[in-house]
């Protein structure tokens, strides 16, 4: 099968505004910042793209619960949207904690950004927030399936 064929998993970073997406490697091994879309009418056009031209097979999506554990103000936009994108794609959309991914994205961006104004860029934390979310994804099906 040729690589490009290979199935992948996304993570969505969902916010009001904007939506971080991140995506595997063609052997599900690695995670990459891919790209912020802004959440509005073009939305789901966007995302399918996405969807098609990666080949994606499964979506992660960050859940920001509150330190407590408990759900967040947030929550009830979270899953509608969860079900909105099983129900268009036809995907598997599995809830991940992403209490502390913004956190570590912007430790990264400041690490390996040199220019203030790029780590300005409002989109940038929200595809490396992703990114950290599925990074930590992939670790923990790697354990389980030693």
């Amino acid at each position: 099968m040729n690589q490009q064929n290979e199935a992948r998993i996304l993570a969505i970073d969902y916010g009001e505004k904007r939506i971080g997406l991140a995506i595997t490697d063609p052997l599900n091994i690695f995670a990459y910042p891919l790209i912020t879309i802004e959440n509005n009418k073009n939305l789901w056009t966007e995302l399918e793209k996405i969807i098609r031209n990666y080949n994606v097979k499964k979506i992660i999506l960050g859940n920001p619960l509150k330190e407590s554990g408990a759900e967040s103000r947030i929550f009830p936009l979270i899953k509608k949207f969860k079900e909105e994108v099983e129900k268009k794609f036809q995907l598997s959309v599995e809830l991940v904690d992403e209490r502390y991914s913004s956190i570590i994205a912007k430790k990264r961006i400041v690490e390996s950004v040199s220019s203030r104004k790029k780590r300005r860029e409002k989109g940038l934390l929200d595809k490396n927030s992703a990114a950290v979310l599925l990074e930590d994804y992939l670790r923990e099906i790697s354990i389980a399936n030693k």
